[in-house]
């Protein structure tokens, strides 16, 4: 993903100034917070955010990510299982779409071919052509079952 070796930093400091704007502070905890995603590498939950060395409350892992969340630099995810799930936005890592697990709810980022992105391109573009509606982004997800509940 975009946020190996020096790239960290630039997160950061990407991170810092959202916070600022919205008249917040880039405090220890949810600096270690923002690390802990880009080290996970994929959509984490609260327990896993612990499991990897959150060293905060869960009432603060949750009030730090809903903080991080209205500043631009997390998005939420729901999955199958209606366990919320959190992620560094694209503007932090890169464009991605995801494989969901339908048995555990498990959710991996996947990055797609340039020729599957363009297609997906020409689908949004045919979809406003239909309905008159400008598409912004888009998102794919893949649903099956992972290697562990395989």
């Amino acid at each position: 993903m975009f946020y190996a070796g020096g790239m960290n930093n630039d997160v950061h400091a990407i991170v810092d100034e959202q916070l600022r704007r919205a008249r917040q502070r880039y405090t220890g905890g949810r600096r270690q917070l923002v690390q802990l995603l880009i080290d996970a590498g994929r959509p984490v939950t609260i327990p896993e955010l612990q499991e990897i060395g959150a060293r905060q409350s869960q009432s603060s892992l949750y009030r730090n990510l809903a903080t991080l969340e209205q500043c631009g630099a997390v998005r939420r995810l729901a999955s199958t299982d209606d366990v919320a799930r959190y992620e560094l936005t694209e503007e932090l890592s890169e464009h991605h779409h995801h494989l969901l697990c339908s048995s555990c709810g498990r959710l991996e980022d996947v990055v797609l071919p340039p020729r599957i992105e363009r297609a997906l391109a020409e689908a949004a573009e045919e979809a406003r052509r239909q309905t008159d509606f400008d598409v912004d982004s888009h998102r794919f997800e893949l649903v099956g079952t992972c290697a562990t509940c395989n």
